[in-house]
């Protein structure tokens, strides 16, 4: 008996005048956005980028297309929220089909949600397309997986850098609940506040804890690090790594650990 191939879904509605879509780019190499991100970039009359968007995601936009760089990284001087917020809602008012171009996924510490509720206040229709994090091309690129049946249950990303005012992270309850619950730490923006990080994190687990960095993950800059939790920080001094970077800890790291030994030595992509 014959069967029926599925009809193919219909590509979604490009992003009409007058709306913003926030767009996430990715970790960085274009050949990982989707094609949904790649309409909605070519789409787009006005687009404002994040300062990790490198020049090649930003080939897929039209050449007539003004493109406005809101440079966002942390620990450098870069565009307030507030003042990005008020660009795409007088660009959308003004008309304009406004792509916001964000670095990995824009629902994961890239401020998505908050920039969602100021357009919804203002009456600016918004939609969200997903980009792979930071994250998880940094293990992608090492090679290994975040959960594993044998070794972690589940994976908690988390960021390193705190909101000012804010208190941030029990570092040590959560390196104990990884520790008890077998779950994969993956850090973002944690190179500057390290210190304090590392301090708490050997309060809940091991210091013999596999770690890596992943320095510019999926870029042709991309460097790692393998190392233990006991010796993080003299392994990022030793290394050089530095922003941006992703530091994964837990026990799906122990396979290519044992493999880097004795060397330890930093690997280029």
């Amino acid at each position: 008996m014959h069967t029926p191939r599925p009809t193919p879904h219909a590509p979604s509605p490009l992003p009409q005048p007058g709306t913003v879509t926030l767009v996430g780019a990715g970790p960085g190499d274009p050949e990982l956005l989707t094609f949904k991100a790649v309409r909605a970039i070519g789409a787009a009359t006005v687009l404002l980028v994040d300062d990790l968007v490198g020049d090649g995601v930003l080939a897929c936009a039209s050449h007539t297309a003004r493109i406005v760089h809101v440079g966002k990284r942390g620990g450098c001087r870069s565009t307030s929220q507030a003042f990005i917020d008020k660009l795409m809602i007088a660009a959308a008012r003004a008309g304009e089909v406004v792509v916001r171009l964000k670095g990995g996924d824009p629902f994961i510490f890239g401020r998505g949600g908050e920039e969602v509720e100021h357009l919804q206040a203002a009456g600016i229709p918004v939609q969200v397309i997903n980009g792979i994090t930071a994250g998880l091309a940094a293990a992608t690129a090492l090679g290994v997986p975040l959960t594993h049946r044998d070794h972690a249950h589940g994976v908690v990303f988390v960021t390193g850098h705190a909101k000012p005012g804010d208190a941030g992270t029990d570092w040590a309850q959560l390196a104990a609940t990884a520790h008890q619950a077998r779950l994969t730490l993956v850090i973002y923006m944690g190179i500057a506040g390290i210190a304090s990080i590392h301090s708490g994190l050997l309060r809940g687990l091991p210091a013999h804890t596999p770690v890596a960095v992943v320095h510019s993950a999926s870029l042709p800059a991309q460097r790692h690090a393998l190392g233990t939790l006991g010796g993080l920080r003299d392994l990022l001094a030793r290394e050089g790594l530095g922003s941006p970077a992703v530091i994964v800890v837990g026990d799906v790291l122990r396979g290519l650990a044992a493999a880097a030994e004795p060397s330890q030595k930093t690997c280029a992509a």
